[in-house]
């Protein structure tokens, strides 16, 4: 399963298109834009499979700083501190790690 067997890529690629420039990624806006934000709790869990690159369960921060990437090859990496903005927004125990929950 792709990501585009959940979200459409006109919106995938209107996301990315809005976050172009480095420091304008914002996670919120991101996932309305794409529309994850409207996607079911199981949805969310399947693209969460799919962006998870080494399917370990958990999203580290190394792997979130290719974020964008996921969805498409050419797409910029996140700087560090948009890196580190979505760690700290999304992770809820303070692990270091986004779990899929």
């Amino acid at each position: 399963m792709s990501l585009t067997d959940i979200l459409s890529s006109s919106d995938i690629a209107a996301a990315l298109r809005d976050c172009q420039a480095p420091d304008s990624f914002s996670p919120k806006k991101f996932f309305q834009i794409s529309g994850m934000s409207k996607k079911s709790s199981s949805q969310l869990k399947e693209i969460f499979r799919i962006l998870d690159n080494d399917q370990s369960g958990f999203i580290e921060e190394d792997e979130l700083k290719y974020f964008l990437q996921r969805f498409e090859g050419g797409a910029r990496v996140l700087t560090t501190s948009e890196t580190k903005t979505f760690l700290a927004a999304a992770d809820h125990d303070g692990d270091g790690k986004i779990g899929a929950e």
